[in-house]
């Protein structure tokens, strides 16, 4: 995997930003999550006057071969369809990001179908879907080192724009199965609770899955190293969100993290670079069997809970207006020194 030079924020700053929040006008700590937001993102910023400027969701598309094994209600071609559909305008994205000023960036990371010019979708394509990690790697060591830096130029090209806020999706049928698989991996939990509905399996679908994805991890014949473990139960899409994910947190950017699958993609990062987290806001718990677990394991809180299992970014973009309302607290509030408000707390 490339290098990413990431730090951790410098603390010097930290006291300065509590005293600014603490003499806002307002009891101490009563606007609560707010303010512990604006304290992070002020930290990420190394900045008393945060800001979050041209805000993106970056969605990565890929098709897998374990989709072959049943693991899914949703059939191969729905990945293309709703790539299409997504350029067009009129999902459950568009929407979101249309209401919350954010850009949508489409990119074809591994898509089993020839996406033609002219639609607005970046060509990061691998190949047509990843292979069957049932019968073997979805991916080699070089693609997997490939899409790391594919995910990252794309980073590049948001924050060349301005970008300093940043949020990812995905779209791929059964892409909840090397989520699964990268849970367990990155946690130990049993990959019984790793394993949920997905796109909408019933019980029998359910236990059809994790038959198929225990049986994968018993056939598993590469090394311990964690990167090749990744890589063979891995997706285009997942490791492109890997790289994004690095690089963004390099470049200083805030990371607003979506639902099951992308908490995934942020537990691999944190694994290879722990410094990624002070960058990451955990935008909800999804629906997702497994997500809270998830979360838990890596000490994350999320924003919000909505019973959301859409993918796509949809969480991250949905919890966008809180982070907001965090930096315009700092921003716009007075504080008891500039008006004649008596200190009540």
């Amino acid at each position: 995997m490339r290098h990413f030079d990431i730090h951790r924020p410098d603390e010097a700053i930290r006291s300065s930003l509590i005293d600014k929040i603490d003499n806002l006008t307002k009891p101490k700590g009563s606007l609560g999550r707010l303010e512990e937001l604006a304290l992070q993102i002020g930290m990420a910023q190394q900045t008393l006057s945060p800001t979050l400027r041209n805000p993106c969701n970056i969605l990565f598309a890929a098709d897998h071969g374990i989709e072959r094994e049943g693991v899914t209600v949703s059939p191969r071609e729905v990945t293309w369809q709703q790539l299409g559909h997504f350029a067009r305008g009129g999902a459950g994205i568009n929407f979101l990001c249309e209401q919350n000023g954010f850009r949508l960036v489409l990119v074809d990371a591994g898509v089993d179908y020839d996406i033609p010019d002219g639609h607005g979708i970046i060509d990061m394509k691998m190949g047509r879907g990843t292979g069957n990690f049932l019968h073997g790697p979805a991916m080699t060591m070089e693609e997997w080192d490939e899409c790391i830096s594919r995910g990252a130029r794309v980073v590049d090209m948001v924050h060349a724009d301005g970008c300093n806020v940043v949020s990812f999706g995905e779209m791929g049928s059964g892409n909840t199965s090397p989520s699964s698989m990268w849970m367990h991996l990155l946690t130990g939990i049993s990959l019984r609770e790793c394993v949920g509905a997905g796109a909408g399996l019933d019980s029998p679908g359910i236990r059809h899955k994790l038959d198929v994805l225990s049986r994968s991890l018993a056939n598993y014949s590469g090394s311990d190293d964690l990167e090749e473990k990744l890589a063979w139960f891995g997706g285009y899409e997942l490791a492109m969100a890997v790289g994004g994910m690095l690089r963004a947190a390099a470049l200083g950017m805030i990371i607003i993290v979506d639902g099951f699958i992308m908490t995934a993609c942020m537990a691999a990062a944190s694994r290879f670079y722990p410094e990624v987290l002070d960058y990451a806001v955990f935008g909800h718990q999804g629906d997702e069997s497994g997500h809270r677990l998830m979360l838990e394991a890596i000490g994350a809180r999320p924003v919000l809970n909505l019973g959301l299992r859409l993918g796509e970014g949809s969480g991250a973009v949905c919890a966008y207006p809180i982070l907001l309302s965090a930096v315009n607290m700092i921003n716009n509030m007075d504080s008891f020194a500039k008006v004649a408000v008596t200190k009540y707390f």
